[in-house]
């Protein structure tokens, strides 16, 4: 992911959560993987927040970028499954940094 399909996420991923009540705390896009640290409200599942992400992202993407057609799985923008894990505070740091220093490695 590149260019203006990275900046057009971005603006995707943040929009979906102000309307959901979701707060992204640190945000990295890889070329080919999204690091995502959010925290989400208590009767929101994990798997329910993801499909609004992936899904809603994927249908925009393919509608605004028919050119990443080639590119795609099937007929999804994203792979299937993604990774999970909840947060304490103690690590909360430790994990944004990570996340941040994503593109340094």
């Amino acid at each position: 992911m590149r260019g203006k399909v990275v900046e057009r996420l971005y603006e995707l991923f943040y929009d979906c959560c102000q309307i959901n009540d979701w707060i992204i705390q640190e945000l990295n896009m890889q070329k080919d993987h999204v690091h995502l640290l959010i925290q989400i409200n208590p009767r929101d599942s994990v798997a329910h927040v993801l499909h609004y992400l992936k899904g809603g992202s994927s249908r925009i993407l393919r509608k605004e970028f028919p050119e990443l057609e080639e590119f795609l799985w099937g007929d999804s923008f994203w792979c299937d499954g993604y990774f999970a894990e909840s947060v304490g505070q103690v690590n909360e740091k430790m994990i944004k940094e990570y996340i941040k220093n994503q593109n340094k490695s």
